[in-house]
């Protein structure tokens, strides 16, 4: 099973596809066009908003972590 990408390189290549899509709605030629890129779009977003969130429930898990330590630390002596 492959590994996953470190969420920088998925943030950039999320970002890349946004820059995909931003290009092709400005020539899509039709309203049906138009509509499927935005609903790629948000996809898109959504996608690069659960990576940053799952980073921040990632930094407070070890802060609680270290928390946990001092708190352990402190009870011992």
């Amino acid at each position: 099973m492959d590994k996953h990408k470190p969420s920088d390189e998925m943030l950039k290549d999320l970002d890349n596809l946004l820059s995909k899509l931003n290009a092709m709605e400005i020539v899509a030629t039709d309203e049906q066009q138009k509509n499927l890129i935005k609903i790629q779009r948000a996809l898109v977003e959504g996608q690069m908003h659960s990576i940053n969130e799952f980073q921040h429930l990632k930094k407070a898990i070890d802060l609680l972590t270290l928390q946990l330590f001092d708190v352990q630390n402190k009870v011992k002596s």
